[in-house]
């Protein structure tokens, strides 16, 4: 006795023999792109991108103490005072990360076009921009003085 949902091919004695279709204006598949359509797919999408965004490391900023600040200030002053020579200096500064805390240290060498005071920007020849809030060390000779940190 044959259960309702079991095959019975005699329902389709009729087209059982007949070759198979080829579509005359659609090219057949490729294997590959067959194979595809059966290839796991990522169910938790954007899962590996979160994932490696929180591996990735970034830095802590570092508060300066009082004195370091009036250091910096000290230098900055000095290169207000000869901007019309456009010293060149090596200033590191922190540039806070966009997807989450903490941040990377990086400097930038290059000739002093201006200090913004209204920005708070130090502006390099090269239009890059340096918040001076961000400044953690200026390094560079102005009149005559080489001064590090």
């Amino acid at each position: 006795m044959a259960k309702e949902h079991d095959f019975d091919s005699r329902g389709y004695d009729d087209i059982i023999h007949l070759p198979h279709h080829v579509s005359e204006t659609h090219p057949q598949m490729t294997n590959i792109n067959r194979a595809a359509q059966f290839s796991p797919f990522a169910a938790l999408t954007g899962y590996e991108d979160a994932l490696g965004e929180t591996s990735r490391l970034t830095d802590a900023k570092v508060l300066l103490a009082e004195d370091e600040k009036e250091i910096l200030d000290e230098k900055l002053r000095m290169i207000q005072e000869g901007i019309k020579n456009h010293p060149e200096v090596t200033i590191t500064f922190f540039v806070p990360d966009e997807k989450k805390a903490g941040g990377a240290y990086t400097s930038v060498t290059g000739r002093v076009k201006k200090i913004d005071g209204y920005e708070q920007t130090v502006v390099m020849q090269d239009g890059t921009k340096i918040p001076v809030g961000e400044i953690t060390r200026i390094e560079g000779t102005i009149f005559g003085t080489i001064f590090g940190t």
